[in-house]
């Protein structure tokens, strides 16, 4: 039977179990190691190694195989623990990686790092142990290969005479797993017996494959808890099984054993246990994030019928043809469609976990690298973020915490001399606000030196003033080419990259802010909306088009009067809310929009929030709240200037989100001009003036 079928199963697991790995390294104080980590650290290892021996993956095999006997020394308290020892097994676990990665791509690992690895892990057998760690004998069979053993071990039950007789012992697996279980069984021994029911089925195979072997097989069908496979003598009974048979990593009984035998007694107590757990396991199932996406789109396509009907019924009370049957029946159509949007959403909603696991090894690697101390700290690792966003964040993130570690704190001599601890602290938090998600990179470091920044700028001919707020002076940092680092080095300070992050957060319609203080560290802020799929807006109406803007964007409207507009120079206008002056975008002027309000005291003012500044946006008119799919503009059509995506009305019509800082930007670059860019048709000068 051809396996292939598992090998993304395998992938997978592979992946969460490297992951597992790595945290359980980099928690590991090698002072005190914790047994139960050193355990967990042996089982990842051990895991991997019997699925890729069975997927015949030789190369990740006997790499595992090698780390996995140390691992073995040291749970066992006969290899004492370094953190260069730690360091040599995180090593290990990145080239275990990317062999995993060129498997996946059905590519042959770099057999280089390989050698170099093993003769790594054997040298500090040597040297700690004094013993030469045993490799793998038996080679694996050809990837892509069925289940039937290798040749190699087809000769080795020649070999034999029998072979290792087994019970297989399956708990609460239905029958059509059974089946499966079972056929899979015949493909790597002679089933001798079988019977039982869905609660308990037992099978007697005759194999010359190890147990863990075919338990690696087994789990990518089931549960490690849903099997238990144990020696038995070959005239033994199925239900009769030896007393001391060695168990599996399950660790649950084959059958009762007898009384005579203490050794049975653990297992026989947690025979209670295991089955309930693996029910509770098995209440989850993995998912195609395609399969996820396409339930997302289909419950995005039934809010924009929801709406259109909603339309329909609203248009018949305005003709006064009441109908409270209709009436009750939209309602409770709408309450059904938002609780099922928001259930699927949930789906893909992930915590910032998976992002802020892989922080502590960028720490501790840049920190070695850089000769400083750090520890760090997370915070809110259960707030939900989408998949989407979660995969797009992960580059900017890293970024961050790489020039927190370069540029912000300083080194540990320097910080003991001005009264700071050695250790330096960053921080990555993450929480809710309102409807986004907040996420915090802060150092307790230098801080960012003001007078510093203007100068640099000022070398690099950008046109900045002493009277700028400390916002657009740490906004300086974002421009392209902009550093202020003394020296270059492989971490950080090419001037490249700030600028990258500070567009790919825009991207997913967001922010980034800095707040700092000279000599006591720096705050990296990003906000971003919990989801790209579906958000609550705000039509609003200009001349007969109707336009959404973010709800979240959204601060507060207002009438303006005359007396709170001032010109200033370059025809721009700006308002005073509260003793703040704000710029005005004339969503009309920017967009060519006809038979709008031109008089700006007979407009709406809505005051607006993007990239941490306030804007007032001159409207016609206020039409409502409601609840929109996003539908990305650039995929369907093209990057329209001031535009961030898409929707359809429940009347059919589509309308445009638009994009507050885009919007912002556009209409200083139209007045410089002296000109209108014509959205669909010249977009020449809006790409220059964006590129300079």
């Amino acid at each position: 039977m051809d396996i292939a079928d598992f090998f993304d199963t395998f992938f997978e697991e592979a992946e969460e179990l490297l992951s597992d790995m790595e945290q359980h390294l980099l928690e590991l104080d090698v002072d005190d190691p914790d047994s139960e980590q050193l355990n967990a650290i042996f089982r990842a290892a051990h895991s991997i190694k019997g699925g890729a021996g069975t997927f015949g993956f030789t190369v990740l095999q006997k790499t595992t195989h090698i780390l996995e006997n140390l691992l073995d020394y040291a749970r066992k308290g006969e290899l004492t623990l370094r953190a260069d020892l730690v360091d040599t097994f995180l090593e290990a676990k990145d080239i275990m990686h990317e062999q995993l990665d060129a498997y996946r791509s059905e590519e042959e690992p770099n057999q280089e790092a390989f050698e170099r690895i093993c003769q790594t892990l054997q040298q500090i057998a040597l040297d700690e142990i004094g013993e030469q760690l045993d490799a793998p004998t038996v080679p694996a069979a050809p990837a892509k290969a069925s289940l039937a053993p290798s040749s190699s071990a087809e000769s080795d039950a020649e070999a034999s005479d029998e072979g290792a007789h087994l019970l297989v012992v399956l708990l609460n697996v239905n029958e059509k797993d059974r089946i499966l279980l079972v056929e899979e069984l015949e493909q790597l021994g002679d089933v001798l017996a079988q019977s039982g029911d869905e609660k308990r089925y037992e099978v007697t195979l005759k194999s010359s494959d190890s147990a863990d072997d075919i338990e690696a097989v087994m789990c990518f069908i089931i549960e490690p808890d849903q099997i238990s496979i144990t020696a038995v003598e070959s005239a033994a009974k199925p239900n009769a099984p030896q007393a001391d048979a060695p168990a599996t990593l399950a660790e649950t009984p084959a059958a009762p054993a007898p009384k005579a035998s203490p050794q049975a007694n653990p297992a026989k107590s947690s025979a209670k246990e295991k089955p309930k757990k693996a029910a509770a396991e098995s209440s989850s199932i993995r998912v195609s994030v395609d399969k996820v996406d396409q339930i997302i789109n289909l419950v995005g396509e039934l809010i924009i019928t929801q709406s259109m009907l909603d339309q329909t019924v609203s248009d018949l009370e305005d003709q006064s043809v009441g109908n409270s049957s209709l009436q009750n029946g939209m309602s409770l159509l709408q309450r059904n469609a938002r609780d099922l949007q928001e259930a699927v959403m949930s789906i893909r909603m992930i915590p910032m976990e998976f992002v802020f696991s892989r922080f502590p090894r960028v720490v501790r690697d840049t920190a070695g690298k850089l000769g400083k101390e750090i520890e760090l700290i997370t915070e809110g690792k259960s707030t939900e973020l989408d998949k989407s966003l979660v995969e797009r964040i992960t580059d900017p993130l890293t970024h961050l915490v790489r020039n927190s570690l370069d540029h912000g704190i300083e080194m540990p001599d320097e910080r003991e001399a001005i009264g700071k601890p050695r250790v330096g602290k960053l921080t990555l938090s993450a929480r809710h606000q309102g409807g986004n998600i907040l996420i915090e990179v802060r150092d307790d470091g230098a801080g960012i030196d003001r007078d510093r920044l203007l100068t640099k700028a000022r070398e690099n001919g950008m046109s900045v003033s002493d009277n700028m707020s400390d916002d657009d002076v740490f906004q300086l940092i974002f421009a392209p080419g902009f550093s202020t680092a003394k020296e270059v080095t492989d971490v950080s300070g090419r001037g490249v990259g700030m600028d990258v992050v500070k567009r790919n957060i825009q991207s997913m319609g967001g922010r980034v802010e800095i707040q700092s203080k000279l000599g006591e560290g720096t705050n990296t802020r990003i906000v971003l909306p919990l989801t790209l799929a579906i958000l609550d807006g705000m039509s609003i109406k200009v001349g007969g088009e109707i336009f959404i803007l973010p709800l979240s964007t959204v601060l507060e409207s207002l009438q303006p009067s005359k007396d709170d507009m001032y010109a200033m120079a370059g025809d721009d206008v700006v308002i005073k809310v509260r003793d703040e002056y704000l710029p005005v975008i004339a969503v009309h002027e920017v967009l060519d929009v006809e038979n709008a309000i031109t008089d700006p005291t007979k407009s709406i003012a809505v005051i607006v929030q993007g990239e941490g500044r306030r804007y007032a946006m001159l409207v016609d008119e206020l039409v409502g709240q409601q609840q929109v799919v996003v539908k990305n503009l650039e995929d369907n059509y093209r990057k329209v200037p001031g535009i961030s995506a898409a929707t359809i009305l429940g009347d059919g019509s589509v309308a445009l989100i638009l994009d507050i800082t885009g919007l912002h930007r556009l209409s200083r670059y139209k007045k410089e001009a002296g000109k209108k860019v014509v959205n669909n048709h010249n977009f020449s000068f809006y790409k220059e003036a964006e590129s300079s």
